[in-house]
């Protein structure tokens, strides 16, 4: 979503994850989306204020019935500065290696049509490279806000695709827009046992947009202590939440997190005029993540607020 936040960790040191999601299965064409990736934090100052963030990236998309796929592999860098006491500024960058594939012998072109039907032995008169390679550059800023240790703002701002790449099986000079993206996040702690999580992203590129709004809860189910600021006794979480992308799907979530273990899953519900094709289902999503620290010293540097129970 932005660089920016590549380790920016208020407890933590370090963070991978693997997430998977399939789209629209019900329609002929399905979209299947996976992905790998990390963060991690290094080169601490003195005052362990002020860090730098780096991390990596990988995903693959596909979709349609020539399997258009897309790969990425991206390296991100953040630097964060903690402005006194209540505040934080994060400025992130990323480069990545795409590859845009498709397999055109699944295709029919109106050249193979042969009076009756489509002859895939006739030649289909077309011109093309089956792969599509380009460099990406992203770049993004975080603003964070924690005036005590039950409230956490954080404000975001992202450009995708700055270079706008060229993508094209055609040699057509057919650029990517440029995508701007905005988020805001906060954390409440409204007790020992909950924690309310609200955002909001939008993004846009090319006159299409994307708006999705909602909340997560976090009930501490077991374990952890307010007045215990080690991760590692926050004991277990149960996540629920709802979420709205503006015409088109209302999204469940419900996650578990066990220590430094999280899993999340989630459900879109198709309420545009596409339910009348797809039944309503939409898109469902797992999601698996790590986070620790590197080793037992951490656990007494010093970390900005941010609530946990």
């Amino acid at each position: 979503m932005n660089p920016a936040n590549a380790g920016l960790l208020p407890a933590d040191d370090y963070r991978v994850g693997i997430n998977y999601r399939k789209q629209w299965a019900s329609v002929p064409v399905p979209f299947t989306t996976t992905s790998v990736y990390g963060d991690f934090q290094m080169m601490r100052n003195k005052n362990q204020t002020n860090w730098l963030g780096v991390g990596f990236a990988f995903w693959n998309d596909k979709a349609g019935a020539g399997d258009l796929s897309l790969t990425k592999y991206e390296a991100i860098v953040a630097y964060h500065i903690q402005l006194g006491d209540y505040s934080m500024v994060s400025l992130g960058a990323s480069a990545a290696y795409a590859q845009r594939m498709v397999d055109f012998t699944k295709f029919t072109f109106g050249n193979q049509w042969d009076g009756l039907k489509f002859d895939m032995q006739i030649p289909s008169g077309e011109t093309y490279v089956k792969t599509s390679n380009y460099i990406d550059v992203n770049a993004g800023l975080n603003y964070a806000f924690f005036p005590n240790e039950n409230t956490y703002i954080k404000i975001g701002l992202g450009m995708a695709h700055i270079n706008t790449p060229k993508e094209s099986f055609y040699g057509q000079d057919n650029r990517i827009g440029m995508r701007p993206t905005a988020n805001l996040d906060a954390l409440f702690k409204l007790s020992d046992y909950v924690i309310l999580n609200p955002s909001v992203y939008y993004t846009t590129q090319k006159g299409a947009s994307e708006l999705v709004y909602g909340t997560l809860f976090s009930v501490n189910v077991g374990g952890g202590s307010s007045s215990n600021a080690d991760v590692k006794s926050s004991g277990t979480e149960l996540i629920l939440g709802g979420f709205h992308r503006w015409g088109d799907a209302a999204i469940g979530v419900l996650g578990l997190k066990y220590n430094q273990f999280k899993l999340m899953t989630s459900y879109d519900f198709t309420v545009s005029s596409l339910g009348q094709a797809n039944k309503g289902r939409g898109a469902f999503e797992i999601a698996f993540v790590f986070q620790a620290l590197y080793n037992s010293f951490s656990k007494n540097r010093n970390t900005y607020n941010c609530p946990r129970f």
